[in-house]
């Protein structure tokens, strides 16, 4: 009898501790450097998750490039030594391509082309990126990336004979670059200000905050006002990994962390155009092709859009579900 009642009290035992949820920390890393509005929002979120599950779940952050380029993260993550990343749509482009289809070259000709085709699109982004095993929690605006130079680039040919400068794995920027008829130079976020300083590179795409956040307005001295590429930053942990929380501290994590980024796009925008404003009170002059060589811009840059979908850069399917949407809302104009 006593066995038995031994027996029943370990089996209960046992029972409770199976209906709580494991106590987790999910360890991300980030290029965003310490500090900025990116890492404030990402913090917020951090701690409303830490309240809201009474400690079961926690995130700690690992920001400025720390944990080195996106390869080295995603080994990082295959190894179990960290669970995500805060990544651009190229550094989860190795596992789901589609991914990258709002960044690719001269789409919009607004935000508020931006706003519309997002407020479709968001939602299929997060449930296929999900189908490829990874839990995207956030995706906030980056704002459009710029040419910026030290010598001005009004026409392709000057930009052709600069030194121009992709992030490191980005297939999209590369495919543009070489429709364009441009042999870029790929280097890791982290080189980019040594670069410029050096000589090594003298022209990057960047957008205005980030321009101002890494320093590289320093070293340069033109801005080239086209919006060339619309950028995304995307919070997203593996699947298998997020899969370990219960399903009622999943619902407050993806709430809290969507909250966050869904206030970082408001922020960020507001952010862009008061830094473009600031680059030109630093010195940075703005210059712009003319109405053809803009015209030969996008014909190039819907080119490079074709040779992505044929290379399997992009599908078909998400480009023309893109298209669709743009042609929707610029008919309705």
């Amino acid at each position: 009898m006593k066995r038995a009642i031994r027996f029943c009290l370990i089996a209960l035992l046992f029972s409770s501790f199976s209906g709580q949820s494991i106590a987790r920390t999910f360890k991300i890393a980030t290029f965003a450097p310490a500090g900025t509005v990116w890492m404030k929002q990402m913090k917020k979120g951090a701690e409303i998750i830490n309240e809201k599950t009474q400690g079961r779940v926690k995130f700690k952050y690992y920001p400025g490039g720390v944990m080195g380029n996106d390869a080295s993260v995603h080994r990082k993550i295959r190894i179990g030594q960290l669970h995500g990343g805060a990544f651009t749509s190229g550094g989860l482009a190795g596992f789901y391509p589609d991914i990258q289809v709002l960044s690719l070259p001269m789409l919009f000709n607004s935000l508020d082309e931006v706003d519309y085709v997002r407020s479709k699109l968001d939602q299929v982004l997060k449930r296929n990126m999900e189908n490829h095993g990874f839990v995207l929690l956030g995706i906030a605006e980056g704002g459009f990336a710029r040419i910026m130079s030290k010598k001005p680039m009004a026409d392709l040919k000057s930009i052709r004979a600069s030194k121009v400068w992709i992030p490191e794995g980005d297939v999209v920027v590369l495919e543009t670059y070489r429709t364009l008829g441009i042999s870029p130079i790929s280097l890791p976020i982290s080189d980019v200000f040594t670069g410029l300083q050096t000589g090594l590179i003298e022209t990057v795409s960047v957008n205005s905050t980030g321009a101002i956040a890494f320093q590289w307005h320093t070293s340069t001295a033109y801005l080239t006002d086209i919006p060339l590429i619309y950028l995304t930053g995307l919070l997203a942990i593996q699947k298998k990994t997020f899969d370990k929380i219960s399903p009622e501290d999943q619902v407050i994590v993806r709430e809290a962390i969507g909250d966050a980024f869904k206030t970082l796009d408001t922020l960020n925008r507001a952010d862009n155009i008061q830094a473009s404003e600031a680059l030109k009170s630093l010195g940075i002059k703005f210059v712009k092709p003319g109405p053809e060589e803009l015209k030969r811009w996008k014909t190039l840059s819907d080119q490079a859009i074709d040779n992505m979908v044929a290379d399997g850069t992009v599908s078909r399917e998400m480009v023309d579900l893109v298209m669709g949407y743009l042609s929707t809302y610029r008919n309705n104009q």
